[in-house]
């Protein structure tokens, strides 16, 4: 959340002292759900990266049909660029897959470069560009 906020903070809200507590909440409320993955990539009993996916049904709004859906990839920035978030990314896909997703979708960050660079190693295409416009100063 941090790291968007700095991206364009017009665009991401910014995290607030609530925002760790909250959102470990929010994933301890998917965990139960069969069509939901939340994978932990661990070092020595330490967590240094998380996957958060689950299986959607048809979206009209993104004029998609049903597809798996990447909503988080967080890889704590001492460990980038050593794999775990191609391993993480990989094993989405395989819980997707089996979970009978026929494709899987997601967002990035415009600016986001090395996350980018990541999912078209593994196969991800560009599809949408999202634009955004205040209304207000």
């Amino acid at each position: 959340m941090r790291a968007h906020h700095d991206f364009d903070s017009k665009r991401f809200i910014p995290a607030t002292s609530e925002t760790e507590g909250g959102y470990s909440w929010f994933l301890g409320t998917q965990l139960d759900k069969p069509t939901i993955a939340v994978l932990v990539a661990e070092e020595n009993g330490e967590v240094i990266g998380y996957a958060y996916a689950g299986v959607e049904g048809r979206d009209y709004m993104s004029l998609r049909g049903p597809a798996g859906v990447l909503y988080d990839v967080v890889v704590d920035p001492s460990h980038r660029r050593s794999g775990v978030g191609r391993l993480l990314v990989e094993a989405v896909l395989g819980f997707l897959k089996e979970h009978g997703a026929p494709q899987v979708v997601l967002s990035t960050a415009t600016h986001n470069d090395a996350a980018q660079r990541l999912f078209e190693s593994v196969g991800f295409r560009r599809t949408m560009v999202e634009m955004t416009a205040e209304l207000t100063n």
